[in-house]
């Protein structure tokens, strides 16, 4: 199915006799950087459409508003029914044109110790020749981040799955922007 911004939805179930239930976890190389994905981001451009869809039809719960500043809404933090992956709204009142959307939707991968996987990263970005920054921030939600591009510049988040002071970031009462 298509959600109201026109990304396709596809909703599967893992049986616990299939394939992929008995396979998981079988095949992932202790050299890996993640052991799990913790959201995805896509841009949306009606939050009031997005909710109707994510919320009321599939049962999506908000957790977390984030904002850049007081005047404007940019990020809503949606979690999937009985679970706790997500994923994030990036709002915008006027969408990026279809080429310059690569660092916008993105998928963010959970990393337990940043330090650590920064470490495991610089030989790894060396040897492959990779030549951006890989610079360790802290997001306005408070978590450790380290952003990865690829060649088409498609973004992949690191994050680390608690704030730095442990303590929850606080929700933006910002008003979302309207489209």
């Amino acid at each position: 199915m298509k959600d109201p911004d026109g990304h396709t939805v596809e909703i599967v179930q893992y049986t616990p006799d299939s394939r992929t239930t008995r396979d998981k976890g079988k095949y992932l190389p202790a050299t890996r950087i993640s052991p799990r994905m913790l959201h995805v981001g896509i841009i949306v451009g009606s939050l009031s459409k997005a909710m109707a869809f994510y919320r009321d039809i599939l049962g999506f719960e908000e957790f977390w508003r984030g904002s850049r500043d007081p005047t404007q809404l940019n990020w809503v933090n949606m979690r999937v029914p009985d679970g706790t992956d997500y994923i994030e709204f990036m709002l915008y009142d006027k969408l990026p044109e279809s080429t310059r959307r690569g660092s916008q939707h993105h998928f963010c991968l959970e990393v337990p110790d940043m330090d650590k996987a920064l470490q495991t990263l610089q030989p790894r970005a060396r040897e492959t020749g990779y030549d951006k920054p890989l610079e360790i921030r802290t997001g306005i939600n408070r978590r450790r981040q380290l952003n990865l591009f690829d060649a088409d510049g498609t973004r992949t988040e690191l994050m680390e799955p608690t704030t730095v002071d442990g303590k929850p970031a606080p929700k933006s009462i910002a008003p979302p922007p309207i489209p």
